[in-house]
């Protein structure tokens, strides 16, 4: 078993087990809502943020879980997850929604993470999937750190903090699916070609 092997059975797991409880607590307040004890402030902050952590954990087993050679993600997958992270501080618009071999998924996942995280005063994403996935970024506001842009494409680059490790893992996931990642200055924001 090669290392990346392991990492996303590894990543998988951990999802696994996050998921059960999650999935209790959401249980919980649907049980509340019958007996209409769940129309309040404090029960909604609590559902709204069972959701997210929820979308969060969908993401994280895709972008860091384990794949089987061939195995597809169904394109309502991926919409679910797109649209979670589109109610946050970044608008994410997908051209050409279709499924998706998971490999591309997962490489097209982990760079929203990467955009995400350079976009830490908000913006927007478009991605056009393809024979190359590409991303435009665009933020009044882009973190353009060249430590973290280096880890996309620079294998001798140095290990990344643990909040950063998705840019490490996009250039591994690149590489699994024989692309390479080129990531462009653009007048608004970056272009991230892979």
């Amino acid at each position: 078993m090669i290392p990346s092997e392991f990492n996303g059975l590894l990543g998988s797991r951990i999802c696994h087990d996050l998921i059960s409880p999650i999935g209790a607590i959401n249980n919980g307040l649907e049980l509340l809502g019958m007996t209409g004890q769940a129309d309040t402030p404090e029960l909604a902050l609590i559902h709204d943020s069972v959701e997210a952590a929820n979308a969060r954990i969908r993401l994280f087993r895709l972008a860091f879980g384990a794949a089987e050679a061939g195995q597809r993600t169904a394109w309502g997958e991926i919409e679910g997850i797109v649209d979670r992270m589109s109610q946050g501080r970044i608008a994410i618009e997908w051209l050409t929604p279709s499924d998706m071999d998971r490999s591309e998924a997962r490489l097209s996942l982990l760079l929203l993470l990467c955009a995400e995280t350079l976009m830490p005063f908000g913006g927007s994403v478009v991605v056009t999937p393809g024979p190359a996935i590409v991303m435009n970024l665009v933020s009044d506001r882009l973190r353009a750190d060249q430590d973290l842009l280096r880890q996309l494409s620079d294998w001798d680059a140095p290990i990344p903090a643990a909040s950063d490790v998705h840019f490490a893992l996009a250039r591994h996931a690149a590489d699994d699916v024989d692309r390479k990642i080129d990531v462009e200055t653009t007048e608004d924001g970056l272009k991230i070609t892979a």
